[in-house]
């Protein structure tokens, strides 16, 4: 089994390599690559979107990116492979982007990305640091995993789905923030599992075995 982590030029991808390959070996789920290659992306058994930055900027890159955006589509939409966006990546699979200027998105998950509005003005903008997820739905993702387990965010911006079955888990920020997203074969991680410790592997371990 191959497992594709998409290089657009925007992501974490050394620390994301490191932990796919590390629950890969582990797991014995196959081949691990980083690759800028739609051709690659094409023939993979599994896709991985990560992304770092403002969500225009990121749309377009994955665009201008040598075909990888019409390989993945074809990939997830017509093929059924399994996808896990993180970060930026996540944000990607909404139907639209608020940051900075309406943007279009992938349009996976019906919903909009939006800044963070925490009620308590303490609390600021960006959203960084460990938080504890609060499970919504059950979902071989979650496997071993229980709520309270904590992850590790970096972002301004998040997810409102419109429907709540959707979302899989969201953490609390003075508002509830959409965690993990999920339908059919897709998967999103507002958060990073590249440097979510324990937790963190663990979702990658079920994302490489899980079979939709």
């Amino acid at each position: 089994m191959l497992t594709a982590i998409i290089d657009y030029e925007s992501g974490n991808l050394h620390s994301a390599h490191k932990a796919f390959e590390r629950m890969a070996r582990e797991t014995g789920t196959g081949e691990v690559t980083v690759t800028a290659d739609a051709d690659v992306v094409a023939r993979a058994d599994r896709l991985v979107l990560p992304g770092d930055g403002a969500f225009p900027a990121c749309m377009a890159a994955l665009k201008g990116a040598g075909g990888l955006y019409d390989a993945m589509v074809e990939a997830v939409e017509e093929k059924g492979r399994p996808f896990l966006g993180i970060c930026v990546g996540m944000q990607l699979m909404a139907s639209i982007g608020r940051e900075y200027k309406d943007t279009p998105g992938l349009g996976w998950i019906d919903g909009e990305v939006t800044e963070i509005a925490p009620s308590d003005p303490k609390l600021k903008v960006p959203h960084m640091g460990w938080n504890d997820l609060v499970i919504d739905h059950p979902h071989k993702v979650f496997d071993g995993l229980e709520t309270g387990d904590h992850t590790y965010f970096v972002h301004s911006y998040h997810m409102a789905v419109t429907d709540q079955a959707e979302r899989l888990a969201h953490v609390d920020y003075g508002c509830e923030v959409t965690a993990i997203i999920g339908r059919d074969t897709m998967l999103g991680m507002q958060f990073h599992p590249e440097k979510s410790q324990t937790t963190g592997l663990r979702l990658i371990s079920n994302f490489l075995n899980w079979k939709p």
